[in-house]
């Protein structure tokens, strides 16, 4: 772990790789001098991702942290695996974990297509893909809260894409009619299922909680947790953290 001037941790194997893209993105630019190395701009912007918040000491103006840390998360974003190359990657895999979460937001009463009935909040629903072990492999664009989970895999085309490649996929009772390789839990009251469906459901339900360790590695990084930006930010601050957890993780 390193620590920033702030005083927090921040995964020094995480700081290494985006320092290392931030160079080479600099390379390319043919950027002469910036008030921040690259060291110090991945630092900057992975204390935001973090804690949410700008981290104190880095010497320089708010408009120009800002610039940095959008910039930092673009390139990270860029970097993130598509869903194509998740399951190409994945496909020797007995299995996959598939679920929904929603991120709050802060918006109000009003904006009905961001409040999701099941959560009873405003969000934006992320769709995850975890492998047998509970490892995030993936996490989708972000659509607004009321839009229900199959039908969010279903425009993202997760499920086409795992049908295609055989791979079976283990889900909710959210995912009902979602055909292809998904496997879902027996319907109806626990008691009016047969013994044997019963037995089913309880092996089903221990599989697919692993796939909140991936929801949970997502939402370690606490911008996650409530996001005052634009709803239009969101996919790339996913896609950027996405990155990172894979980098930081291999």
């Amino acid at each position: 772990m390193f620590v920033d001037p702030s005083g927090v941790n921040v995964s020094s194997s995480a700081l290494r790789f985006l320092a290392g893209r931030l160079r080479e993105h600099r390379r390319t630019l043919g950027t002469r001098w910036r008030r921040l190395n690259a060291g110090r701009q991945a630092l900057l912007a992975l204390a935001h991702l973090r804690y949410a918040q700008l981290a104190a000491g880095f010497g320089i103006g708010t408009t120009t942290a800002y610039r940095y840390i959008a910039e930092a998360v673009e390139l990270l974003a860029a970097l993130a695996p598509t869903l194509a190359e998740t399951v190409r990657a994945a496909s020797m895999k007995a299995y996959l974990i598939l679920d929904g979460t929603l991120l709050p937001i802060d918006r109000i009463a009003a904006d009905r297509p961001f409040y999701s009935g099941k959560h009873r909040k405003h969000g934006m629903n992320v769709q995850v893909i975890a492998d047998p072990k509970g490892r995030l492999l993936w996490a989708s664009p972000a659509l607004a809260g009321a839009v229900h989970d199959v039908r969010a895999a279903r425009e993202h085309g997760v499920i086409d894409a795992l049908a295609r490649a055989g791979i079976n996929c283990w889900a909710d009772k959210g995912y009902q009619g979602a055909g292809g390789t998904v496997r879902l839990p027996y319907r109806g009251r626990w008691d009016s299922l047969s013994a044997g469906q019963q037995a089913v459901n309880r092996s089903h339900a221990k599989v697919r909680a692993l796939v909140e360790q991936a929801i949970a590695t997502l939402k370690s990084w606490r911008l996650l947790r409530k996001l005052r930006c634009s709803t239009t930010r969101i996919t790339r601050l996913v896609q950027a953290v996405l990155t990172l957890h894979l980098a930081s993780s291999t």
